[in-house]
């Protein structure tokens, strides 16, 4: 069974509230695949809260993690939850356009 949209939409902007998590993401979108080691050094934190920041993120299915050289775990960027989150989005916008014309239109004949 396919999950939820609302429910992966809903722990995308969980993970994205978090600037520090974003920041993360920002950091693997312009340089790629790093561990937690590599991301510490680039950002003013901490390789474990780096750590703890990306086991949220994986759980959001954002990152995933890929086994690399000396049991290092190097984190690459996962966009199909984002992708899922945009969707959810845009329903709303849709849901929410027409009411929006409705008053705007409403509001232009009181002028």
């Amino acid at each position: 069974m396919p999950p939820d949209p609302e429910a992966v939409a809903e722990q995308v902007f969980a993970a994205l509230a978090d600037p520090t998590r974003r920041a993360i993401l920002a950091e693997l979108a312009a340089r790629g695949p790093a561990t937690a080691t590599d991301l510490a050094s680039r950002l003013p934190i901490t390789r474990q809260a780096i750590a703890k920041h990306l086991g949220l993120l994986s759980d959001a299915g954002l990152v995933a993690g890929e086994p690399g050289e000396r049991r290092r775990v190097r984190y690459r960027l996962d966009s199909a939850p984002m992708r899922v989150a945009q969707q959810f989005l845009a329903a709303l916008a849709r849901d929410w356009d027409s009411p929006l014309a409705a008053l705007q239109a409403h509001l232009n004949r009181e002028e």
